[in-house]
């Protein structure tokens, strides 16, 4: 399907990473003919992530498309302008009205190798160094960890602690991609949070971050809500 006349996907990265998480996803969205927007979100607080979005969005013209990793799912879920089309949600957490990312992220236990996280003296989460090879995404590369490590951001303990307002996946079409062999959100949390929001859900046997090593599956998805939506 040829990509609408000026539709845009806007792709939002979770805790511990930047928009470079996305690359390998971008560069594929960007040949089946989408303008793509890495939403710079600061991890401050959800409130303010949201108002980064809601600034990204308003740079854009024509119909969107927005999708999350992660953390960042709870910030899709404040995407309620008119123009955007479809959510899309990647291994992402999505709060419902008057939870926090806390509760969802600890709704079910633990993976064994997933990372013990402490907000540190100025009130924000780092990833330990060894926990993206462990459990971010046990299935990249050397290089991609490595990276990964290199541009880390922290993310502010305020992000997981904000009750959300009303989702915009209650009134606009989703999909979710489960990460079956993820090690920081459980899989069983994930099915739970889509199937609650009425997505069309893709299932595979990918790690945590999927935009890095299963960069495929991930664009499929956001060119499946695209052609049901900007058709």
């Amino acid at each position: 399907m040829p990509a609408p006349k000026h539709a845009t996907v806007v792709v939002i990265h979770g805790a511990w990473a930047d928009g470079s998480s996305w690359e390998p996803v971008i560069r594929r969205l960007q040949s089946a003919g989408f303008n793509v927007v890495a939403a710079p979100i600061p991890l401050t607080s959800l409130g303010e992530d949201a108002a980064a979005l809601r600034r990204t969005i308003g740079r854009t013209e024509g119909p969107v498309i927005v999708a999350g990793h992660a953390y960042a799912g709870a910030v899709v879920g404040t995407a309620n302008d008119e123009r955007v089309k479809a959510l899309v949600f990647v291994a992402a957490l999505a709060p419902d009205e008057g939870e926090t990312v806390a509760d969802v992220f600890y709704r079910n236990e633990s993976h064994p190798n997933a990372p013990q996280l402490a907000p540190d003296a100025d009130g924000f989460i780092w990833m330990p160094d060894k926990s993206f090879a462990e459990a971010f995404a046990q299935k990249a590369t050397a290089e991609q960890i490595a990276l990964c490590r290199a541009v880390q951001r922290p993310i502010a303990v305020k992000c997981i602690q904000e009750p959300v307002t009303s989702p915009a996946w209650k009134t606009k079409p989703a999909w979710y991609l489960i990460a079956e062999e993820d090690r920081m959100i459980n899989p069983k949390t994930q099915r739970f949070m889509a199937e609650r929001m009425k997505a069309t859900i893709r299932s595979h046997a990918v790690d945590h971050t999927p935009l890095l090593t299963a960069p495929d599956k991930v664009a499929q998805i956001i060119l499946e809500a695209a052609r049901a939506t900007l058709a």
